[in-house]
């Protein structure tokens, strides 16, 4: 209360006030109709101080905010801020935001395939775009003071998160950096690479959800609370959280042992009652179907629900599901708005193609309220069930998890079917990450009071294992970052290959490796120590104890080495002896269990080699079927022969004679004892050692016996010391190596992709040849073989839809890999061109073999894809949706991404392919005027 504090204390709040007043965060909180977390305030203020910020907070905790205060700075700055995001449809959605916020004057969008008023102050791109600009040096860079990097955590992705570090590393030190990620569990040293790499960056750390979430498990008709109610669903919890005794006693339930009929005939009998109870039981366990799941969850208010589904056809399923349920969530004035909407948003679409799009069905079921939202859908489409959602006319949304990237389609709650996903290679379960990534959608800021997290009951669920999953709020951020050809090009370019490679050093993910060998360089420095003091315990006052030693190590070590070479000959030559025996030769076992007298009734021999005997073979070496003098049928080893044997005497063997009958065995053994008791076999001799003849052993005791310290009366305490020195050394250079391959990965693989650039002129040193200019310009996963087919005019001459279908080779990627039917392509001119690229292909993988450059660390050129050649030429050369999806046999939304990626890579080619004698660069514009048409071009914004 102000009454209650001094004249002195209201002054200074009053100056605090004014000083608050002044500064430009306070005419931005204005802005919002709701007051400003601790955290948002925090980072604001840091970056109103000129300082870089790390915001990590939750899915929907509000953190674009901070990013939207860079936009407010930089206008009120007369600066620039660039506003970049991982994917197209999140950068429309925050393009159309901030233009609604600034006035469509001030922003514009800057994606792949699209360009909204490029010039303007404030502008929404991919990141992508972003890094193109600052290889190209754009002139648009000139004036920028405020980059914002949304969902920064991108760079741990495999395929794109590269492109993320480029940015960070190569922005002018002008600019100040914000970047917004979920919450990792390593943000501090996230943050510590930013201070090293951007300067003064503060990391702001916020774990609290401004909606709480509730977690549940949904099991037959009713739904399960997963933490017991007096724990903090909200936030990071207080104290330890219980997991809910109703759900472990269903699991208890569901795992205890049926009825089994035979069960009875043990004696063990089972009461009809008690049969009857645990059906009964049993009956109320079970998975839901998806319009169960969407019924209750709007019996109890739970509406509007994101249902996340690992599969595309899952997601159509459910709504054909609720459909065929008869499942209706919207009055008749929702389905009128519902229809109006649509009908606005798709006018641009032919009649024709409304129906290969499955149009009417997608309608009706947005009139119920239902819908899909995947990859595979038109992104007209999906942008039409985004927008329906947001505005409440689509009240239950089935979804893959790409959804949860991003996209800014809050729900109510959220519904996890299934804990486990395919993830292209296994079905693995979803990782704490990933499940926090998911549920973090539920609950609307400004709207729900709580959100809630509902996973459906499997069969075999773990409650435990659920909690631990649902208790993991973060997950690690690591680094996927890989130098490639482009990079390298463009990177020598602009600062000559030393200072390129200095660069790349500073990357996250050199600067994680080199964080990890922190450990082992403090154990080598402790070792080190170590060293010196066993150094100073062998030191000899008549001469140089380490040399000394090191004449010893060395007759020790070439000692072991003729004795093991002896060991192997003495175990080949009684390998040899064992290959000539016979069934019935009379042998005398030298060592082991079994030695003595013993006869061969099989010579066992290897696979291969059985020399005409039937019997047991074996890849190990001979093991014969013995039967020993004291009766015992064994099969030996060669450990049991450590010296050659030889046959003593020859026996016949019974037709009759049984291994397994006592009486066969004493007889035939009664036999060989009277054949063969008396002989005495020979004493194997032992040979000379070869050690006894060798002239290396002979100059090193003499070498030894003339050392000066070899006199020395504390010789072998001297020796003691020199020993433990040598295996701490042995040690510590071990360490030493791990080093090394941990630190400098990233430059060593700058060094073996500047040696295949050098050998294949596109570098000469720090000078980029012409041909390097032109890779420069080539962006993607093979830019090298793009390059190349330039190079040596292998598109030369091909029509515009030929050149469309070879360049998809260069994109398209099969979803699953069917090696069953090879797909059809193009005849002719682009079979050929094809055929050539595969070639080349073939030619730079031998390349990258030879210089170690592997494509299991992400660096290398994948093998061409032909699969989009067929639909992409067919659709280029102007057939009719319809006949195209169905002979690509994918669905709409895959058929729109994938021209769209070819349309990009076409438009680098363009803009690479030489102006003179070359009819690529024309025809590569025409391809892309002739790909960007109809179901590609009116697929929204971006």
């Amino acid at each position: 209360m102000t009454e209650d504090l001094s004249p002195a204390e209201r002054y200074a709040a009053a100056r605090i006030r004014a000083a608050d007043q002044a500064t430009a965060l306070a005419p931005f909180r204005e802005m919002y109709d709701f007051a400003l977390d601790p955290f948002q305030i925090e980072a604001c203020r840091a970056l109103e101080s000129g300082k870089g910020v790390l915001v990590a907070a939750p899915t929907g905790s509000g953190k674009t905010i901070v990013g939207e205060f860079a936009v407010h700075l930089a206008l009120a700055e007369g600066r620039k801020c660039f506003y970049t995001t991982p994917i197209k449809a999140l950068s429309n959605q925050k393009y159309t935001d901030l233009a609604k916020r600034y006035g469509a004057d001030k922003v514009g969008l800057l994606t792949g395939d699209n360009s909204v008023n490029a010039d303007a102050p404030v502008v929404v791109m991919t990141t992508e775009v972003l890094r193109n600009m600052l290889y190209a040096s754009s002139q648009s860079l000139l004036g920028l003071g405020y980059v914002v990097m949304d969902e920064v955590h991108y760079l741990s992705d495999r395929f794109r998160g590269a492109v993320w570090e480029e940015v960070i590393i190569h922005l002018p030190e002008s600019v100040t950096l914000v970047s917004l990620s979920a919450t990792v569990s390593n943000a501090e040293e996230f943050g510590d690479w930013l201070d090293t790499v951007r300067g003064d960056t503060e990391v702001i750390v916020s774990e609290h959800r401004p909606v709480p979430l509730w977690q549940h498990v949904m099991a037959g008709r009713r739904m399960y609370d997963l933490f017991e109610e007096e724990t903090d669903h909200g936030g990071r919890g207080v104290g330890k959280r219980e997991v809910s005794p109703d759900l472990v006693r269903l699991a208890r339930m569901e795992n205890q042992r049926t009825y089994n009929p035979r069960e009875r005939r043990r004696g063990k009998m089972v009461r009809e009652a008690d049969r009857e109870r645990e059906r009964r039981q049993r009956g109320r366990i079970w998975t839901p179907a998806r319009p169960e799941v969407i019924e209750r969850l709007d019996a109890e208010g739970l509406l509007p629900a994101i249902t996340f589904i690992f599969s595309r056809a899952g997601c159509e399923a459910a709504v054909q599901q609720c459909m065929y349920a008869g499942l209706r969530l919207n009055n008749e004035d929702a389905r009128h708005r519902v229809r109006e909407i649509v009908e606005e948003r798709t006018a641009s679409i032919p009649g024709e193609d409304l129906h290969v799009l499955g149009y009417y069905e997608w309608l009706e079921g947005l009139e119920r309220g239902v819908a899909a939202h995947h990859a595979g859908m038109l992104p007209t489409f999906k942008e039409v069930v985004e927008e329906l959602f947001v505005r409440g006319l689509v009240k239950a949304v089935f979804a893959t998890e790409t959804l949860a990237l991003g996209i800014n389609m809050p729900a109510r709650s959220v519904v996890l079917e299934k804990l486990v996903k395919w993830n292209g290679e296994t079905h693995a379960d979803i990782t704490p990450g990933e499940y926090t990534q998911l549920t973090g959608r539920a609950g609307r800021r400004g709207i729900d009071v709580e959100g809630h997290a509902v996973v459906l009951w499997q069969r075999g669920m773990d409650p435990g294992a659920l909690a631990g999953l649902a208790g993991t709020r973060t997950y690690p951020l690591r680094s996927s970052f890989r130098p490639s050809y482009n990079m390298a090009v463009n990177l020598v370019q602009q600062f000559g290959s030393h200072r390129s490679r200095e660069l790349l050093e500073t990357s996250f993910a050199q600067f994680q490796a080199d964080r990890s060998v922190v450990g082992i360089s403090r154990q080598v420095q402790r070792n080190e120590e170590g060293l010196d003091g066993y150094r100073e315990g062998m030191t000899c006052h008549l001469g140089d104890f380490e040399e000394y030693a090191r004449l010893r190590r060395d007759l020790k070590d070439r000692e072991t080495e003729l004795a093991k070479q002896g060991a192997a000959q003495r175990r080949a030559a009684a390998a040899a002896s064992l290959e000539k025996l016979k069934a019935g030769d009379v042998i005398h076992v030298p060592t082991g269990k079994f030695a003595g007298l013993a006869l061969v009734l099989e010579p066992g021999l290897p696979a291969g080699r059985a020399n005409g005997h039937r019997g047991f073979e074996y890849q190990e070496g001979p093991r014969p079927l013995v039967l020993t003098a004291e009766r015992q049928v064994k099969r030996l080893a060669a450990m049991d022969f450590p010296v050659p044997v030889e046959a003593l005497e020859r026996m016949r063997i019974p037709k009759s004679f049984n291994a397994r009958s006592p009486q066969s065995r004493r007889d035939l053994a009664s036999a060989l004892r009277t054949k063969a008791g008396h002989i005495v076999p020979d004493r194997h001799r032992k040979q000379r050692a070869a050690a006894a003849d060798d002239r290396e052993i002979a100059r090193l005791r003499a070498d030894l016996r003339a050392h000066p310290c070899h006199g020395c009366d504390e010789r072998e305490d001297h020796a003691r010391w020199a020993e433990r020195y040598h295996r701490l050394q042995r040690d510590t250079r071990q360490l030493e190596r791990r080093i090394e391959g941990r630190t400098n990965t990233i430059a060593r693989t700058f060094d073996r992709i500047v040696a295949l650039l050098t050998e294949l002129d596109y570098l000469r040193g720090d000078e980029v040849t012409r041909h390097g200019k032109r890779l420069a310009r080539l962006y993607g996963e093979l830019d090298l073989l793009a390059s190349e087919c330039l190079r040596e005019g292998v598109w030369e001459g091909l029509s515009p839809a030929e050149l469309a279908a070879c360049v998809s080779a260069l994109v398209y990627e099969a979803r699953q890999a069917d090696d069953a039917v090879a797909p059809k392509v193009p005849s002719g001119a682009a079979a050929k061109a094809l055929g050539e690229m595969v070639r080349i292909w073939g030619r730079l993988d031998a390349l990258e073999e030879d210089l170690k450059i592997s494509q299991t660390e992400g660096v290398g050129q994948r093998e061409p894809d032909v699969g989009f050649a067929w639909p992409v030429h067919m659709w280029a050369s102007g057939k009719g949706l319809d006949e195209v999806l169905r002979e690509a046999e994918m669905p709409a939304g895959d058929f729109v991404r994938w021209c769209k990626q070819v349309i990009d890579v076409l438009g680098q080619i363009a803009a690479a392919a030489p102006r003179e004698n070359s009819t690529v660069a024309k025809n590569a514009r025409k391809a892309v005027d002739e790909v960007l048409r109809g179901v590609v071009a009116y697929s929204s914004v971006g």
